[in-house]
């Protein structure tokens, strides 16, 4: 099984092997090495990073424990806060405004879909260079590892995917500024935001969204690894996810409205920043809204983007035996 490394890079993780889990390292020849003989866990790994980094340099060329292969990926971080970025990617945002049948009031007369594309897309600019983020909550009880089953609810039928790349902070963090925010940026992680979109709109509340059904067990595949930031350009990232074989998401991972470094000091601002904290940058375009799909049982997501590992998640039903959810999902009036 190919670790998706950088030739000269190395991930850390939370394996599992023979009954027993612990943090590791791995290179990209696919050797594992276990430092669980220094560290509790990664989000100890991260509390004192600059210093940890020399000391994980030093142990790769330890002796290795395992094979990647051999091993059972884990989420690398076992219980970061989740500070996730929406409406993020000018593309995405852009195709979603434009197609969007709650926008179209916003639609000029006369106006064609091409041009009313572009107008969006401008207001995604100058978003950019006026705006504030935008960023939700997760809970880390929806993380699952790289290569585990991905578990779909009977709450909602429209299950949707989207690829996304993340900073894992290293430290604590108040009221940064945008270049101290850089620094805090220990390493990047892949990580699938699945919700189940069509419980999101809501209609008999006043602000119209609720985004709880983003948060089911096993919603947020994880790593497998993380990528220190020294060896990680996110200019030359891809972020890619396919379905059953099918290419839906592959964009340049650069394509933000608000860059990582203005997302963590926007979230340093609302909420103390923790040793291994995740900051997502949000979706590109490609998910399944877009494409009028959405996952079923059987299904297989394959993800990766650039040097920071795959993902292969098995899309299965959620066993709930003869229990009935009292309210299910929500049915808009409209």
């Amino acid at each position: 099984m190919s670790t998706g490394l950088r030739a000269g890079t190395f991930g850390i993780g939370t394996f599992e092997a023979s009954g027993r889990t612990f943090p590791g390292l791995v290179l990209p020849d696919g050797e594992v090495i276990d430092v669980g003989d220094r560290f509790t866990d990664t989000h100890e790994i991260f509390g004192d990073w600059p210093r940890n980094l020399e000391l994980l340099e030093r142990r790769t060329a330890d002796k290795p424990l395992a094979s990647f292969q051999d091993v059972r990926p884990l989420p690398p971080l076992a219980h970061p806060n989740l500070l996730c970025a929406g409406a993020n990617y000018k593309q995405h945002v852009a195709e979603m405004l434009t197609k969007n049948k709650f926008n179209q009031h916003n639609k000029l007369l006369g106006e064609t879909d091409e041009q009313f594309f572009a107008r969006n897309y401008a207001m995604m600019d100058r978003r950019a260079a006026e705006g504030t983020p935008f960023l939700w909550a997760g809970v880390h009880s929806a993380l699952i590892g790289a290569h585990d089953d991905l578990v779909l609810p009977p709450v909602g039928v429209q299950h949707d995917w989207e690829l996304e790349l993340g900073a894992v902070i290293g430290g604590t963090g108040r009221y940064t500024t945008v270049d101290e925010a850089e620094l805090l940026i220990a390493g990047y992680v892949m990580l699938n935001d699945v919700g189940s979109v069509d419980t999101f709109r809501r209609t008999d509340i006043p602000w119209g969204y609720d985004w709880i059904g983003k948060h089911q067990p096993g919603f947020k595949p994880a790593g497998p690894f993380v990528v220190p930031a020294q060896f990680v350009d996110v200019a030359e990232l891809t972020i890619t996810l396919k379905v059953n074989g099918q290419t839906m998401q592959d964009w340049p991972a650069d394509d933000m409205v608000f860059s990582l470094p203005q997302l963590i000091t926007y979230a340093s601002e609302r909420v103390r920043l923790t040793p291994g904290d995740v900051v997502t940058a949000g979706s590109p375009p490609g998910n399944g809204m877009h494409h009028g799909k959405f996952l079923s049982p059987g299904d297989l997501v394959e993800s990766e983007i650039t040097g920071l590992g795959r993902q292969r998640n098995q899309c299965v039903a959620e066993d709930i035996g003869d229990r009935k959810p009292v309210f299910g999902a929500w049915k808009n009036a409209d």
